[in-house]
């Protein structure tokens, strides 16, 4: 379901964060609390059609800082202006191992013109690009993968990460692909974007991973999701099933987070609107 500029501006315009527009990065670091973060892939419809209005449509629903999928035919300094125009701060991008091996060296100079602080792979590939399926041989290769390009990224001054889905815990003989890859990976080199809704759905605990590898993660996807008895979905924050309590509790170490939901069973602006609002009650 779309969302139209319209619908956004007249539900978000009000919208302040506990009563006082604590808008700004420093707001949020006085209050001892995370600014609360959003994976634009949320907004992905309506950054097609107005790239700067939804940009502050996101500031105005409660949102601080914001992690890129994509750059909307926009040179870094456009892109980079547009995002600190809004009033938001840009931390972290997302781009697949495929284009990360294809032109690294392209991509690295852009997301460090951005000002990013980390370059995030989105999406592993098999050895054999020609299959889809992964296995644990696949998972090792690609941590030697990520080892190399979090060279690079460290180089220019950025820390590289991987950002898992739901394939990463299919189990195989020997393990799951999660685990090699926190087992394979160089801890100075990589580091872990939990996507906590996928971890729920593939059958594990985010909490514990994050009590076991409290060094290793340093950032988190917060979705909830639900299931509509054929498949699992993304719903707005704390109306499914992955329990954030817990790993609010368990993520110590967490420097930063951002909030995602991939569809909407209703109106995309009182979710990013609900979403926030129940970031700001967590007290995290």
């Amino acid at each position: 379901m779309t969302i139209t500029r319209r619908d956004f501006v007249k539900s978000s315009a009000g919208a302040v964060i506990g009563g006082a527009a604590l808008g700004s990065r420093s707001a949020w670091a006085a209050a001892g609390k995370h600014p609360p973060g959003i994976q634009l892939y949320t907004v992905r419809d309506q950054l097609k059609k107005d790239f700067e209005g939804t940009l502050r449509d996101v500031h105005s629903a409660g949102f601080v800082e914001v992690e890129a999928a994509g750059y909307y035919d926009r040179t870094a300094p456009q892109f980079k202006q547009a995002v600190e125009n809004a009033g938001l701060h840009l931390v972290s991008v997302h781009h697949a191992l495929a284009d990360l091996l294809q032109k690294g060296d392209e991509l690295i100079s852009y997301v460090h013109e951005l000002g990013s602080s980390y370059l995030i792979c989105s999406a592993p590939r098999a050895q054999d690009p020609a299959r889809k399926d992964l296995t644990l041989d696949d998972w090792k290769w690609c941590a030697g993968q990520f080892n190399k390009l979090g060279e690079r990224v460290k180089a220019a001054g950025m820390q590289f990460g991987y950002h898992n889905h739901v394939h990463e815990f299919e189990k195989h003989e020997g393990g799951i692909g999660y685990d090699a890859l926190l087992n394979s990976t160089d801890p100075k080199l990589v580091t872990f974007e939990m996507d906590c809704g996928w971890v729920a759905v593939g059958g594990y605990q985010p909490a514990e991973y994050l009590n076991k590898y409290p060094n290793r993660i340093s950032l988190l996807h917060v979705k909830d999701m639900v299931n509509d008895g054929s498949k699992w979905h993304s719903t707005i924050l704390g109306r499914g099933k992955v329990d954030y309590s817990a790993i609010f509790a368990a993520a110590k170490n967490v420097k930063r987070y951002f909030y995602e939901q991939e569809e909407f069973e209703g109106s995309p602006t009182e979710a990013l609107t609900a979403s926030a609002e129940y970031l700001r009650k967590s007290g995290f």
